[in-house]
């Protein structure tokens, strides 16, 4: 349907005071281009003005254009230029370190926030080069900043880049030091934004201090200082950045730590904001770890390890009848079994969509256990300081294996602590696999998985969750559904439990899609796990069916 005049000739103004105040000359002209299109232009110019990006939970991400509704220089010193006032309102003291990845105008944005910090009286500084997240996280507590901002989309599509803001010590509490904000801040800094005035009167000042390799040579440091220095250290491992910053920061700890350096899966290894090898950069996606599987047999690996683009995940590639793709409940759970193997005390912790293995664990094991809801903001603050935090972990490829080091979810860290494990595994004739199994015999096979859907019209998602809560299903697997909770309005989540089932329905925060995790355990009365595995496999292909009924999708 064609846009009304009237809608065409108020987004056309909208569109020239934009242009009005925009810094960069290169989004002037695109923008300039979409109206020059116009009518045909219509509905992209909507699009660009629907709003702008909200600076949440999770900061700014969205793709790279003119207009509020997207990642640009302006909408970067807008952000800017709010989050340095909140932190002055808030009466913090410190620097602001600034963090990026390879992504287009990743470097661009880092260098403006530094000039709208220094031009509001703030040091600024900024980390070296292109690095991964956790760096920034961990530069945060080591250099005492105020707070860190971190420019990545991370795994988002290359046509993406994102904002996101970790406090220090001072604003965020023991508990925050070097975690990404959780509300209210992200509310009191998005109303700091939005009070913003024109772009022309924010003050700009020097680009800030460029720090040294040494806070990486640091980073690197403390990263092989996670694992046992006597350890075995016998693992070929092939590895793949996947596009992104991991590589340089990886391959120097794994060989700081003593470990034989990756194969990199050559034509990934370096920066390349394109992503020409994937045709979506996240570890997780079909297709994404296929040249690293394929190094991983030229070269007999004993592991295939996997970052996503900004390296705070982690994917963990087995031989198991071919190659697989661990889940990230089955890595998880095995990082937790090493770090209690090696004595290891203290807060073990997971989100509402992981297995519900670590709390048995936990349980069994006499220590102490939280579970929160998703993101590693809520994770490192798992327990209230009821106990300290020596894990935690999200299924969704993250791991935070030394709290102390990286307040975050750390790729880097969490690949070394992986090979320990596997080298130890290996130095005794068994493999990770070998370990799972014993796990399942031990406290039974917690068989997960995931029903996903990417949408092109956020209603759809609105739909389903409005379609589950009023036509909520009474059975699952053939089995009551005795339990039904749902966290509005805290959180846009719904679980269900039956007797061995369990799913857990929301939004995803990051990306326009629809996700439900699926769990059901199957016990091993017998010791065969593998008849279990095979008996949990169909249970929860029977239990997908049935929540993809009950959504409507």
């Amino acid at each position: 349907m064609a846009a009304d005049t009237t809608d065409i000739d108020d987004i056309r103004e909208q569109a020239r005071r934009w242009l009005a105040d925009d810094p960069d000359p290169a989004s002037r002209d695109e923008l300039t281009a979409v109206l020059d299109g116009l009518p045909a232009s219509a509905p992209e110019l909507a699009d660009r003005f629907a709003g702008p990006l909200t600076f949440g939970t999770a900061g700014l991400r969205g793709p790279l254009r003119a207009g509020p509704n997207g990642m640009n220089l302006a909408v970067v010193t807008q952000a800017a230029a709010g989050l340095v006032t909140w932190l002055a309102a808030q009466g913090g003291n410190g620097p602001l370190v600034i963090g990026y990845d390879a992504r287009r105008g990743s470097k661009q944005f880092a260098e403006r926030t530094a000039q709208v910090a220094t031009g509001a009286g703030r040091a600024a500084l900024l980390l070296p080069r292109p690095l991964p997240t956790p760096v920034l996280a961990y530069a945060v507590r080591q250099l005492g900043a105020v707070a860190g901002v971190m420019v990545t989309a991370s795994h988002n599509p290359p046509q993406d880049n994102g904002y996101k803001v970790y406090l220090g010590a001072e604003l965020g509490g023991e508990l925050g030091a070097g975690a990404q904000i959780v509300p209210p801040a992200d509310a009191g800094i998005e109303a700091a934004i939005r009070a913003v005035g024109p772009l022309t009167q924010v003050p700009l000042g020097r680009a800030g201090e460029v720090l040294g390799d040494d806070l990486v040579a640091a980073y690197v440091e403390r990263a092989a200082a996670v694992i046992d220095p006597d350890g075995p250290r016998d693992l070929s491992v092939a590895y793949t950045p996947l596009h992104g910053v991991g590589a340089a920061v990886l391959t120097a700890a794994f060989a700081r730590a003593g470990f034989p350096i990756p194969g990199v899966v050559p034509d990934q290894a370096e920066p390349d904001p394109a992503f020409p090898t994937v045709s979506f950069p996240n570890p997780e996606e079909p297709g994404a770890v296929d040249r690293l599987i394929a190094l991983a047999d030229a070269t007999g690996a004993d592991l295939a390890i996997a970052n996503d683009p900004d390296a705070d995940r982690c994917a963990v590639v087995v031989r198991d009848n071919g190659w697989r793709m661990l889940r990230g409940d089955e890595v998880g759970v095995l990082l937790a079994d090493h770090l209690m193997r090696r004595g290891v005390t203290g807060l073990y912790a997971t989100t509402i969509v992981s297995s519900s293995l670590l709390r048995a664990m936990c349980a069994a094991r006499g220590l102490p256990y939280d579970e929160t809801l998703t993101g590693f903001k809520w994770i490192v603050r798992a327990g209230g300081g009821s106990a300290p935090l020596v894990f935690g972990y999200e299924e969704a490829l993250g791991y935070c294996v030394a709290p102390e080091h990286v307040r975050d979810k750390d790729g880097i860290t969490a690949a070394l602590t992986v090979a320990e494990l596997a080298a130890g595994l290996k130095a005794q004739g068994r493999t990770l696999t070998d370990r799972l199994d014993e796990l399942a015999a031990e406290f039974g096979v917690h068989q997960t998985d995931q029903l996903s859907v990417r949408v092109d019209d956020l209603r759809e998602i609105t739909d389903a969750m409005a379609r589950i809560r009023t036509a909520t299903p009474s059975t699952l697997l053939d089995q009551p559904v005795d339990s039904v909770r749902d966290l509005l309005p805290e959180s846009d989540v719904v679980i269900l439990r039956t007797a061995t089932a369990r799913v857990v329905i929301r939004p995803s925060g990051t990306e326009p899609k629809l996700k439900a995790y699926l769990e059901v355990v199957e016990p091993v009365p017998d010791g065969d796990v593998a008849a279990a595995r095979s008996r949990a496999g169909a249970a929860v292909a029977r239990l997908r069916a049935d929540v993809a009924a009950a959504l409507g999708i």
